[in-house]
C-alpha cells in the first residue's frame, strides 16, 4: 500500500467520521435503552449518509488530484479519456 500526502479534504472528512461515530454509538445506545425502531432507523440513516459522503468525497478528491497527477505525461487523446471518466465519475 503506497502513502500519499493529505488532500485537503481530508480534515472535513476526519471530522465527518468522527460524528458519524459519535452518532452510531448513539445508535447503540438507543437499542440498549429500547428506544423505538423509527427513532434508531432516523440515526442509522444519517450515520450510514454520513459515512457515504466522507467516502465520495474521498474518492472525488482522489480523483481531482491523485489522477490528473499521475496522467500528465500522457498524450492528449489518453488524458481527454480520463477527463472525461473524472466527469462521469461524480454521478456515481
Amino acid at each position: 500500500m503506497s502513502t500519499s500526502t493529505p488532500h485537503q479534504s481530508h480534515p472535513a472528512i476526519v471530522k465527518r467520521l468522527k460524528r458519524a461515530g459519535g452518532h452510531l454509538n448513539s445508535v447503540v445506545q438507543m437499542i440498549e435503552e429500547g428506544r423505538s425502531c423509527l427513532e434508531i432507523a432516523q440515526q442509522l440513516h444519517a450515520v450510514e449518509k454520513a459515512i457515504g459522503q466522507a467516502k465520495k468525497t474521498l474518492i472525488h478528491d482522489h480523483l481531482d488530484h491523485c489522477l490528473v497527477d499521475a496522467t500528465e505525461g500522457l498524450d492528449p487523446a489518453h488524458r481527454d479519456e480520463i477527463e472525461q471518466f473524472r466527469s462521469i465519475a461524480k454521478y456515481l
